[in-house]
Order: C-alpha cells, then structure tokens, then sequence
C-alpha cells in the first residue's frame, strides 16, 4: 500500500484513540520529530533522545511516571499497529478505468481511475 495512505489511515487512528492516549502519543511523537528535524544523523538524533528523554519529558507534563508513560506508548503503538493492519486487510483497489470512460466520454488510454475502499 502507498506509504501516504499508510499515514492517512495512521492519523485516522491516532485520532479515534481516547483522549489521554492520542494527547500522550502526539506529545511524544512531536517531541521525536522535533529532535530529528534537528538531527544531521541517526547517531545524533539517538543522541539527543538520550539527552531529552521524550518519556520522562511526557512523564512529567502528563503527571505519570515514566513507567507507565512507556506501558501505555507500548500499548498505545500496539493498538496503532493493529488496527492499521486490519484496514490494510480490508483495503480494495478498484479499477473503475472503463466505467468512468463510459461516464465522461473520454477515451484517453494514458488515465486509468482506481477507487480505493475500505470495508467496515
């Protein structure tokens, strides 16, 4: 599947979680991606997730501790996980070329139309 689909799905997920869980998983993947953007390397980067510890960070905005912050983003990135992997299962691909051909008249043999669904 197309890795920008992969991350519409991801987000659609990330925002049906419950309240704390979404503001947790959120807090800590923007602190991640605030310290790549700032990482010329992948030793950097482990550098300075080691320096700002994102958890302890989270730990203390959110009032938990640390152990618990890394329990629930163990279970919260599980669920993601899940649940991104059943949709991906009910993903469809399909080729609706010839029936919107029909509709706009157009007989263009370089475009071919996908619809792309998702089973409930």
């Amino acid at each position: 599947m197309n890795g920008h689909l992969m991350e519409i799905l991801a987000r659609e997920i990330v925002e049906s979680l419950p309240e704390l869980k979404r503001n947790l998983y959120q807090y800590i993947v923007n602190v991640e991606d605030s310290l790549a953007a700032r990482s010329a390397t992948s030793e950097q980067f482990m550098a300075l997730l080691v320096k700002t510890a994102p958890h302890q960070q989270a730990a203390e905005h959110f009032g938990l501790s640390c152990e618990k912050v890394i329990m629930l983003m163990r279970q919260i990135e599980k669920d993601i996980d899940d649940q991104l992997n059943d949709k991906i299962k009910k993903a469809r691909w399909m080729d609706k070329t010839e029936e919107m051909r029909q509709i706009t008249g157009n007989t263009d043999e370089k475009k071919t139309y996908f619809l792309f669904t998702i089973e409930r």
